[in-house]
C-alpha cells in the first residue's frame, strides 16, 4: 500500500493539488477508491513550520474521529497536532518518518504522507475543502 500512498512526487509539488481535499488546519486527503484515504499535512504547513525533526504516527488499528488529534510534527519552530480530517480506523503508516521525518519537508505531497484510514463514512469526503475552497482559506489568512 505505502507505494500508491503518496499521490505526488516532489517534482510535481505546488501548492494546492486539485485532485485532493483539505481541512482549514492544513491536513491533505487523497481518497482511495477502496475505502480509505491518505493524509499528510500540506506544503503550505511544512513550509510554516520549518525544518521537521520529529513526527509521532498514530498506532495502527486506532479508531478516530474527525478532529482527533492523531499525529504530531515537530520542527526545529514548534510542536503541531494533526487532526484526524475524517472517522475511521488507522490501517497504514509511513513508518519511513521516523528516521527521516524530513520527508515532509522535502515531499509534503509524496513521500511525506502520514497515516492512511478505511474511511468509516464515504459521504464526510464532502464535507472537506476542495482544492479551491482550501485557496480561498490560505488566501483570507494573509
Amino acid at each position: 500500500m505505502a507505494g500508491r500512498a503518496g499521490p505526488y512526487r516532489e517534482s510535481t509539488m505546488s501548492a494546492v493539488h486539485a485532485d485532493l481535499r483539505y481541512t482549514t488546519t492544513h491536513e491533505w486527503v487523497k481518497v482511495h477508491g477502496d475505502g480509505t484515504a491518505t493524509v499528510g499535512i500540506t506544503d503550505h504547513a511544512q513550509e510554516a513550520l520549518g525544518d521537521i525533526v520529529f513526527v509521532e504516527t498514530p498506532d495502527l488499528g486506532r479508531q478516530v474521529e474527525a478532529g482527533d488529534g492523531c499525529a504530531v510534527v515537530e520542527s526545529v519552530k514548534a510542536a503541531s497536532d494533526i487532526y484526524a480530517p475524517l472517522a475511521g480506523e488507522v490501517v497504514e503508516v509511513n513508518t519511513a518518518l521516523a528516521n527521516t521525518p524530513e520527508l515532509i519537508n522535502a515531499s509534503a505531497y509524496g513521500d511525506g504522507w502520514i497515516f492512511t484510514l478505511r474511511i468509516a463514512d464515504a459521504g464526510a469526503v464532502d464535507g472537506l475543502l476542495d482544492a479551491a475552497g482550501y485557496q480561498a482559506a490560505l488566501d483570507a489568512e494573509v
